[in-house]
């Protein structure tokens, strides 16, 4: 049986005029890698800061462990790395991994998380002269040094190249093989792919989506069609629920629910076209089209 560990209940957080989550109501549970996505300014960032207890919610109830997340005690089984991090610049890395690490009673030994997260030849330099994607793999690395249960990791490999990245991405399916629950935010809609097992889709502080991965793009059809057109409004115009738009060879790009029955009503509707290619729809066509004010007014 999986265990509940956060909880939000109909929860509203306002700031100002602004609403940045809407009504939401969501369970993390134990023994998943979880993806979270949507847009900027969807409310991404202020769920999780809702998680870790940064925030409190305007209306509804946030649950960490079964308690308020601003116990510290209830947050001592949670990591995170939130989009921003800084590191003391005169600490060595080592000397960072062994002051976070102090705080639990049962942490990772510094040199199985370096060698985990590939800093071991790192753990003598100081953190003020790494690279933006050395500290970055630094601030994940240390979301897990306490054996965590549950861990928010915020955009975490933003600003790294592919091998770090992939570095990274072992070292998550790693720690999660271990046990730990990942909840996960990117820019990288590969990145969820390759990591999550559960998708979350939010957009405009709603969840517009919430299930597997192969479950979210069955959702929008995941079917791609491409084609060449004089006239891409009319296209466009034929499949009124799907996101469309047009690529940098000026061919129409749709994703759309019945590809068979756009194929028809597009041959019936004499509209000159060409070069029709159809294919499964990727995480980022589904996520576009879930997202995408027009298609959910449509829908």
């Amino acid at each position: 049986m999986t265990e509940i560990l956060a909880r939000l209940d109909g929860v509203t957080r306002r700031f100002g005029d602004v609403t940045a989550v809407d009504d939401v109501t969501l369970e993390i549970r134990s023994g998943t890698i979880v993806g979270l996505l949507g847009p900027n300014g969807a409310g991404k960032s202020t769920l999780l800061s809702l998680i870790q207890g940064l925030r409190r919610p305007t209306a509804g109830t946030v649950s960490l462990f079964g308690g308020d997340p601003r116990d510290a005690h209830r947050r001592r089984a949670l990591g995170s790395t939130p989009q921003q991090t800084a590191l003391p610049p005169s600490l060595r890395v080592g000397e960072v991994i062994d002051l976070v690490g102090a705080h639990f009673d049962d942490r990772v030994p510094r040199g199985e998380l370096a060698e985990l997260f590939g800093l071991t030849d790192l753990l003598r330099k100081q953190t003020g002269a790494l690279s933006g994607g050395q500290q970055r793999r630094v601030a994940v690395a240390l979301a897990f040094v306490g054996r965590p249960r549950l861990v928010l990791l915020d955009e975490p490999t933003t600003g790294l190249d592919v091998d770090a990245r992939a570095v990274l991405w072992d070292a998550i399916r790693a720690q999660h093989a271990l046990g730990t629950t990942v909840v996960v935010t990117s820019h990288y809609l590969e990145e969820i792919e390759a990591l999550a097992q559960r998708v979350v889709v939010v957009g405009e502080g709603r969840v517009l989506a919430d299930d597997s991965l192969g479950a979210v793009l069955g959702r929008v059809g995941a079917s791609r069609v491409r084609l060449a057109t004089p006239q891409p409004e009319a296209v466009g115009a034929l499949a009124p629920v799907a996101h469309w738009s047009t690529d940098e060879d000026g061919r129409v790009v749709l994703t759309v629910a019945d590809a068979d029955a756009l194929v028809r009503d597009l041959v019936g509707s004499g509209i000159p076209f060409s070069g029709l290619e159809i294919r499964s729809a990727s995480l980022e066509e589904a996520f576009l089209a879930l997202t995408d004010p027009t298609t959910r007014k449509a829908a």
